[in-house]
């Protein structure tokens, strides 16, 4: 193996972490500067987009950017101070010394690795909290978005920590035990674990755990029901069963998804998405006593499931899980031929000890970077492509016009902005823009 030593390793992971946040500082810049130069919508949404409108719109927009940069700067902060005070090595030290204290078994990599999650993961949970409490209680709240409570808040972000840790600290106790026991090839069962899990979880999380945080109820009885079933009847997806989840005591933001696997599809629609489920005060527009009604009706509900069902009919997700899958094999190869390379862990402060939980984290969270970074944007424009493909699924199905205009309402709902800094959008927009998709369903075959 070609002898890099520490020092470069820290010097290469540090400038490429300064270098991807100014680009992402830029681009944020770029975007920040339309929402407060825009002064209309483009010229085919202005009759969607009244003055009030897109004024919200804005407003909104300006504060979200404003809060992502100067949490973006605080993070970045943060990570520097955490890697030039060598805060792992702290942290990893501290697990000791907490787990001597509890009279358990500090000698074990595994009880160590298990207790260095539960301090890290606190600790950064407290760190990120104040930005939490600020985004929910006074982002989101000035916006007219959030519905939580503060007691609501609370018992959400324990339940959350508490299922977060029933989770991660097995899976931590198993990994490590994979890579000492697995011998030379352990990164392939490190692989085939990781891979059970994966659909165990996606399995077990909509039954089991996600009713832990929302309420999900049958969806009642009438023509809605009958439709969608027809829909799903009408392209052979095996649909079982239809939920309502109770999103608007979480927040007014909608959306629609199906999950399972083989012949046990289930369809979950929220309940701010179904126009007049959930009861609110009505909005009127300016200079005007039009009621604004909130959600869509039923011939653009299936126009939305039209398109959710262009993912599965199309092989969306299935694409996406070997994407996936791959990435993890690829990652945990290199991990395999760089988890006992000495001057990784020096230069990240362990100068005595080579964890093999700590060895992951460096890999798989700094070594990997520039990595992950082309990743990202790579997936993000093969995203983009399987929503025009699916958009295009539903307008075969003949819901094109309500799609549209379920697409309008819904950004509409959402004080969607509708102007974008391409650069911008390009490299975060796992979507299209609104003006986008329409124009993309306005086109002939």
């Amino acid at each position: 193996m070609l002898e890099i030593n520490s020092d470069f390793i820290f010097r290469s992971v540090f400038a490429f972490l300064w270098l991807e946040f100014t680009w992402e500082l830029y681009l944020s810049y770029r975007q920040h500067q339309v929402y407060k130069k825009s002064s209309k919508p483009p010229p085919e949404l202005e009759k969607h987009f009244s003055s009030e409108m897109f004024q919200k719109a804005r407003l909104y927009g300006l504060d979200k950017s404003g809060y992502g940069i100067v949490h973006g700067l605080f993070n970045q902060i943060f990570s520097t101070i955490l890697i030039l005070l060598n805060g792992h090595a702290y942290f990893w030290n501290l697990s000791h010394s907490v787990l001597l204290a509890l009279n358990l078994p500090a000698d074990s990599e595994i009880i160590r690795s298990m207790m260095f999650t539960v301090i890290l993961s606190s600790f950064s949970t407290l760190v990120d909290l104040p930005f939490t409490i600020y985004y929910t209680f006074w982002l989101e709240e000035r916006h007219g978005f959030n519905k939580q409570t503060p007691g609501f808040f609370i018992k959400d972000t324990i339940k959350k920590y508490i299922v977060g840790m029933l989770i991660s600290l097995p899976l931590v106790a198993a990994v490590i035990f994979i890579v000492q026991s697995g011998g030379d090839y352990f990164f392939l069962y490190l692989w085939s674990f990781v891979t059970l899990v994966i659909v165990l979880l996606m399995t077990v999380y909509p039954d089991y755990i996600a009713p832990l945080f929302d309420k999900y109820s049958p969806l009642p009885e009438g023509e809605l029901k009958s439709d969608i079933e027809k829909l799903a009847a009408s392209i052979e997806f095996p649909l079982k069963k239809l939920y309502v989840v109770e999103g608007s005591k979480r927040s007014s933001h909608s959306n629609a998804y199906f999950y399972g696997f083989f012949n046990n599809k289930r369809i979950v629609l929220f309940d701010t998405l179904i126009e007049g489920y959930v009861k609110e005060e009505p909005e009127t527009t300016e200079k005007s006593d039009k009621v604004l009604k909130k959600g869509c009706n039923n011939a653009e509900i299936l126009a939305v499931l039209g398109h959710e069902l262009g993912h599965w009919k199309l092989n969306h997700v299935t694409k996406n899980i070997i994407i996936s899958e791959v990435n993890i094999l690829f990652m945990f190869t290199v991990f395999n031929a760089l988890f006992q390379y000495r001057p990784l862990y020096e230069a990240f402060g362990f100068h005595d000890s080579q964890p093999i939980f700590i060895g992951l984290y460096i890999v798989t969270s700094y070594i990997f970077s520039p990595y992950n970074a082309v990743l990202s944007f790579l997936t993000t424009l093969l995203s983009r492509h399987f929503e025009f493909e699916a958009d295009r699924f539903a307008k075969k199905l003949g819901h094109a016009v309500n799609l549209k205009s379920s697409l309008i309402k819904l950004n509409l709902d959402n004080l969607g902005f509708p102007n974008y800094d391409w650069l911008y959008s390009s490299w975060h927009h796992s979507h299209p823009t609104l003006l986008q998709r329409l124009n993309a369903l306005d086109k002939t075959e």
